[in-house]
């Protein structure tokens, strides 16, 4: 049973492996959440629907991504600089996962500008609530006394 306390613990946990600059290790974040290493990964995966391990690869390669798309950034600089040692596991990981090698990936971008490489490799979320605030509904200012829903 994932309790509040423990489900707190893990949260603090996954945002240290999304922070690809924290030293941490799955047993590390065992002993801070309390658990065994086997219990942790357990429950961690109950609670996401990854393992530890995954959610790292998966912030490493999202790094990458962004990486690739708006620095001058050799794809050997990127590999090393979100913690890969091996330039030819880190391009196989990255060819699996996103369908195509770091390369090919970075030459896809290098024809756009800068905002448009930023805007293609930001996360879904940002794009939603960018087109949302642009909406007039939400974009108006309203008078003090002028409600901005309707009220009927």
């Amino acid at each position: 049973m994932l309790t509040q306390e423990l489900l707190v613990r893990m949260c603090r946990a996954r945002a240290a492996l999304l922070d690809l600059d924290a030293d941490v290790t799955v047993a590390s974040l065992a002993q801070a959440s309390r658990l065994s290493r086997s219990q942790f990964i357990a429950r961690y995966r109950a609670a996401f629907g990854d393992t530890p391990h995954q959610t790292r690869i998966r912030a490493r390669l999202e790094r990458a991504k962004w990486l690739l798309a708006t620095t001058r950034l050799t794809v050997t600089d990127i590999c090393m600089a979100v913690g890969c040692s091996s330039l030819g596991s880190f391009s196989s990981l990255f060819r699996l996962r996103s369908g195509e090698s770091p390369a090919q990936f970075k030459a896809r971008f290098s024809e756009l500008d800068q905002s448009q490489r930023a805007a293609s490799v930001a996360p879904d979320c940002l794009s939603l609530m960018a087109a949302a605030w642009t909406q007039s509904d939400f974009s108006r200012s309203a008078e003090p006394d002028e409600p901005l829903e309707s009220a009927s």
